[in-house]
């Protein structure tokens, strides 16, 4: 028996035809990822106005059905999960693909949980605790666009909550939002569930790469998300030349948000450069504590122009998602504890210290590696990098492969693995070079 043709998209009206594409992907007809027909050989099949099938496709991008990737057209939106960051289920292998902080070097909060707790919080009362409001503006005052301007703060659960509230308060489903490229997983994510369309901005050696922004200006893109130290995942930070490149090209769009998450900050060896001009209208600077105080601390500070922190407000109303009081007061206290801040400025110096005493392991096995800022380190590989992976495994050890930072599916295989070493001892720190080097070189 002949295999039966899968239904042909129908309508007459923009809604019937969205109808149509919806009813097809709930019943498996479009899979994730298939193309959809050009507007143009959609309209003429159909017999409808050329605005008819914009206005379809448009009504479904914003439902998050289809993805439209400009000039590559309009696809069945994939639900497939974005890898995360953390532990991954290694079973019996040792897995140095965490991003995670050392625990011995995140400070004891047994102390300031003895101080938080105090007079208790009443709907209505302001978001911000004062205390951690004044220290917070000393913290990112000096950085803020406009020197002695007024900084307007916002607190939220963590970086990526705040990202993920600055893209939804100003974007909608099917805009255009400049990520780099390799990117940081919980951006890809937030891209995804967002609806938005992720314009990948390369990264090199300085940070976002001026060609890659520009490109990305030019298709359109609303919003725009940069590290300025430590990227994650290969450890770039701005350079004061490359900043100021980008602050250039950014003059030209004002109105374009701006965000930059210097979730780092208190752990890197770089000084932070600002790619925001203090012409420019719609940025915000991102500062988070949960690398330092530990992932349990979600709370991370915003800095942003007056509109954007009064859209970011109204989305924190008290008794709703603000955040809870006696976390800002254990954050105060933690961040104004001198034995704190000692053990947070020995942790940047050993993370630091580590990643360049493992590149200098694999450099002498042939593997050349420039360490970066971060938790983690960046390493170029001569063979695909899944294949080198697979060999690791084999010798007890679990990486990630710079295939899952990609924005963008590629057939062509990634040639870098994201390593967190610092936590390795030294024995075990030469070994895992030694099977590195191997495995590229079987690989190879």
């Amino acid at each position: 028996m002949g295999t039966e043709a899968a239904p042909e998209i129908t309508g007459d009206t923009a809604a019937e035809i969205a109808d149509s594409v919806r009813g097809l992907v709930d019943r498996g007809h479009l899979p994730p990822g298939q193309s959809l027909p050009p507007v143009r050989a959609l309209a003429e099949r159909l017999g409808v106005n050329r605005n008819t099938a914009v206005a379809a496709y448009r009504t479904l991008a914003r439902s998050g059905v289809v993805v439209s990737q400009g000039r590559a057209g309009t696809r069945v939106a994939r639900r497939s999960r974005v890898p995360q960051e953390g532990f991954a289920a290694a079973g019996s292998l040792r897995d140095v693909g965490t991003g995670n902080p050392d625990p011995r070097l995140i400070p004891d909060l047994g102390p300031a949980l003895a101080a938080a707790a105090g007079r208790p919080v009443l709907y209505g009362e302001p978001t911000m605790d004062p205390d951690l409001t004044r220290w917070a503006r000393e913290w990112v005052a000096p950085d803020v666009p406009v020197a002695g301007a007024d900084v307007h703060l916002t607190l939220t659960s963590g970086a990526v909550d705040a990202v993920e509230r600055l893209l939804a308060q100003a974007l909608l489903r099917d805009d255009a939002v400049a990520l780099e490229d390799p990117c940081f997983l919980a951006s890809i994510h937030l891209a995804q569930l967002g609806g938005y369309r992720a314009v990948p901005v390369p990264v090199d050696t300085e940070g976002m790469t001026v060609e890659g922004l520009r490109e990305a200006l030019d298709q359109g893109v609303r919003a725009v998300v940069s590290t300025p130290r430590a990227q994650n995942p290969t450890g770039a930070s701005l350079s004061a030349g490359r900043a100021e490149a980008l602050r250039e090209v950014l003059a030209e769009h004002p109105y374009v948000l701006v965000v930059q998450d210097d979730y780092y900050s208190f752990l890197s060896r770089r000084p932070f450069h600002s790619i925001i001009g203090p012409e420019h209208q719609r940025w915000a600077l991102v500062r988070s504590v949960s690398k330092f105080a530990g992932p349990d601390m979600c709370l991370a500070v915003t800095a942003s122009d007056p509109d954007t922190a009064a859209r970011l407000e109204m989305r924190l109303s008290p008794g709703t998602t603000w955040v809870s009081h006696l976390l800002q007061r254990i954050t105060h206290s933690v961040m104004t504890d001198e034995s704190a801040l000692a053990l947070i400025e020995q942790a940047g110096g050993h993370y630091a210290e580590r990643n360049t005493a493992f590149a200098e392991l694999l450099t002498a096995r042939g593997l050349p590696v420039a360490p970066g800022d971060g938790m983690s380190l960046w390493v170029p590989l001569p063979a695909a990098a899944r294949d080198v992976a697979e060999r690791l495994m084999r010798r007890g050890w679990l990486v990630r492969t710079g295939d899952e930072f990609r924005l963008e599916h590629s057939d062509e295989p990634s040639h870098h693995v994201r390593l967190t070493v610092h936590d390795l001892g030294e024995q075990d720190a030469v070994t895992l070079a030694g099977d590195l080097a191997e495995a590229a070189h079987e690989a190879g």
